[in-house]
């Protein structure tokens, strides 16, 4: 296991708290290139632009912000950011021909109207939410909302038009189903299944995770209330739920778990059946698997491990698994279990990964950390040429024309101990 030193990075002022999931990475104003969304406890969401230290836009929120996501989530082909709160409120921005302000000028934001400052929607719904997904969950080509809470409960939304489709806001978020789990919730993905059809899973302690079936038809669903029948006959939450449980070492069948899925294999063909996840726990075990089951590697360490992501670090289209620790060590695992891994220097209060558009006016892979020191640190050139190590022979191997020099040099190059007495001559040898 190797170590890296990234030191390209950015910190942004960030001077509230947050809760882990109220952070994440998205084209929030629809330019194709990514921005930075964060919501703190104080009901403010901030997006964040380029290496501007300071927010590039600052909005309102009603309570304090749980989660927060960027997507089509209305289905209108553009993307909308959502900021959810503890207490229920649910949020629509569209940013995508927002006027730009500094958090620090207050004469900006007097010239703003108050109405651009507010979401274009609002919505109450259960809850103690604690994690939210934008994702086609049923395969229909429509995006739903699905929110996990704090209760074990997992409830899908989609939106829905009123009679006047002319306004973007002009709907509300309709119930589809509720679930009720086995343990705390703490992760929601999408993989895609055996068959290629999407699978709505959630995380289970004990490093187990759950599908979700989504059973429902579009005259099945029935208003937002809670207690909605989530299939005709049905009374309360709907037990749709199949448990998985890996196998392996757990000493803690509590520990909390995180999961990652449809992490690309390199190939749209690939990744589209039998798609990868993968499992991290609270004390270390994490595992890559296929959605047929199939254990692919499992590996331990000895941190507590809180988030999971994906990231392409190699640009080759294959993404590797990213699981960051409280105390700031992150790991990068590709799919034959090879390993690498960054010490952040400080602990870690928030952590996410992806696609951010930072100094060099297009996405790069980015590592973003939130500290205690009310700052927020993105390492926004996040790049290795391979993750297998390596050796400057091995490299030089495949370069044609290191062959013709070893030849005029007068060293054969399948001589082995030759070739390696030369290149250490010439890298150590002292000038006389």
């Amino acid at each position: 296991m190797r170590a890296l030193n990234y030191v390209q990075r950015v910190s942004l002022d960030f001077t509230g708290t947050l809760f882990p999931h109220a952070i994440c990475l998205g084209d929030a104003d629809n330019d194709t290139l990514n921005e930075l969304v964060v919501g703190d406890t104080s009901g403010k969401l901030h997006i964040y632009k380029n290496d501007d230290s300071k927010p590039w836009i600052t909005r309102t929120c009603v309570g304090m912000l749980t989660c927060v996501a960027v997507g089509d989530v209305c289905n209108k082909g553009k993307n909308l950011v959502v900021a959810v709160g503890a207490e229920g409120w649910f949020h629509l921005f569209d940013l995508t021909a927002a006027a730009p302000n500094k958090a620090d000028s207050s004469s900006q934001h007097e010239s703003l109207n108050s109405d651009d400052q507010r979401p274009f929607f609002t919505q109450h719904i259960p809850a103690n939410t604690k994690v939210i997904l934008i994702s086609d969950i049923d395969g229909d080509g429509r995006c739903e909302l699905v929110v996990g809470y704090t209760d074990r409960v997992v409830r899908a939304f989609r939106w829905e038009e009123s009679c006047d489709h002319s306004d973007l806001g002009s709907g509300q978020l309709v119930l589809l189903k509720k679930w009720l789990l086995e343990g705390q919730v703490d992760s929601l993905s999408v993989n895609p299944g055996p068959e290629g059809l999407p699978e709505l899973m959630v995380s289970q302690p004990g490093c187990g995770y759950a599908i979700l079936l989504c059973s429902w038809t579009q005259q099945d669903s029935s208003g937002s209330g809670d207690e909605a029948p989530a299939t005709p006959g049905s009374e309360g939450p709907s037990r749709d739920v199949i448990l998985h449980l890996t196998t392996g070492r757990i000493q803690n069948k509590n520990v909390s778990t995180h999961l990652i899925g449809s992490i690309s294999k390199g190939s749209k063909e690939e990744s589209a059946i039998c798609g990868l996840f993968a499992l991290c726990t609270l004390d270390g075990t994490m595992k890559l698997m296929d959605s047929s089951e199939q254990l692919l590697w499992s590996m331990q360490v000895d941190h507590q491990l809180f988030a999971l992501q994906k990231l392409d670090v190699t640009r080759d289209g294959r993404e590797e698994v990213v699981a960051c620790a409280w105390d700031g060590q992150t790991y990068i695992i590709d799919h034959n279990r090879t390993v690498v891994r960054f010490q952040f220097d400080e602990n870690v209060n928030a952590f996410c990964a992806g696609q951010y558009t930072c100094k060099d006016g297009k996405n790069s892979p980015c590592l973003v950390y939130v500290s205690f020191n009310h700052k927020i640190y993105i390492y926004w050139k996040v790049e290795l040429e391979r993750m297998e190590s390596t050796n400057l022979l091995r490299i030089l191997d495949d370069r044609e024309e290191f062959g013709s020099q070893l030849k005029s040099l007068g060293v054969d190059a399948e001589d082995p101990a030759a070739v390696r007495g030369l290149v250490s001559d010439l890298l150590y040898e002292d000038a006389q």
